[in-house]
């Protein structure tokens, strides 16, 4: 018998190999590069969520502020003039101050599986409502996020109960990266390095072995579509200009927003013959 036969990776010296053998190592590559698509994928949407979430935040107020100065730069010049297309531009600006959110903006990202806000989760179990503080996780947490991602994954499940194990396990690392929490991820490692260690998979029947293929490319699909929606909206966008540094990007928005904010503030108090009061203002939006 040769080495790698008493490995269990090949098959005895004159016996043919079993038919499904090429199969199951088609589906076994199939799920690991799976399972890598959707960590990527995961890590992505959570980044995207935590900008969306920080530029709201951050951004929101400087955002209100230029639509109120708008609509008042734009009120001054209607009532200066009194002309018709004056007064309805005005009307316009006036109806774009403090828009009503859509259902999907308000919602959108914010709540778990069981329909909570992740800050009333937290206020019910007595933790602390804790936003994130940067677009992208430590280098650490997302290391550890990966690990568990892989050793975790509902994929890897052999049966009903062991893929609900391991979803719950998996919605608990989701959350504590979202956060960017390492130790608590460290923590959840060991809880799961001491857990029960998934039976090993044994031969299936080549029409399962096809089913899993099939449902595999199915996923795949799916994900590509959703990797493809987080890409290309406005967030994904504008994450994708900075890559490397999106906490910076947020930054220099922020920048960007104050010298318009000043600029309205300037305008208006030239069309109101009002002293230029807008670096004193712009540094109150800041804060």
């Amino acid at each position: 018998m040769r080495e790698d036969s008493a490995a269990g990776t090949g098959p005895v010296d004159g016996a043919a190999p079993r038919p499904e053998e090429r199969l199951e190592r088609a589906v076994r590559a199939a799920e690991q590069a799976l399972i890598e698509y959707e960590i990527a994928v995961d890590t992505f949407r959570i980044e995207v969520e935590n900008f969306s979430r920080l530029h709201h935040q951050k951004l929101g107020p400087m955002y209100s502020r230029l639509d109120e100065l708008d609509a008042r730069i734009a009120e001054a010049k209607a009532a200066r003039s009194g002309d018709p297309e004056d007064i309805r531009l005005a009307d316009e600006a006036r109806a774009r101050v403090m828009p009503m959110p859509a259902v999907e903006e308000l919602f959108h990202g914010w709540m778990d599986g069981d329909g909570l806000f992740p800050e009333a989760a937290a206020m019910l179990t007595d933790q602390p409502v804790r936003p994130p503080q940067r677009v992208r996780p430590s280098e650490e947490a997302r290391k550890l996020y990966r690990e568990l991602a892989r050793k975790a994954h509902p994929d890897l499940a052999q049966d009903d109960d062991e893929r609900k194990r391991r979803e719950e396990f998996i919605t608990r690392v989701n959350a504590a990266y979202s956060r960017g929490d390492a130790p608590l991820l460290r923590e959840l490692a060991e809880e799961w390095a001491a857990g029960p260690a998934p039976a090993e998979r044994g031969p299936s029947p080549s029409e399962e072995l096809y089913a899993r293929l099939e449902w595999l490319a199915q996923r795949k699909e799916l994900l590509t579509l959703v990797a493809r929606e987080l890409e290309e909206g406005a967030i994904g966008s504008m994450l994708r200009i900075a890559p490397d540094d999106p906490d910076r990007l947020l930054d220099e928005i922020a920048e960007q927003l104050l010298a318009q904010v000043s600029e309205r503030e300037a305008e208006l108090a030239a069309l109101l013959g009002e002293p230029d009061t807008s670096a004193g203002a712009s540094g109150s939006v800041e804060s």
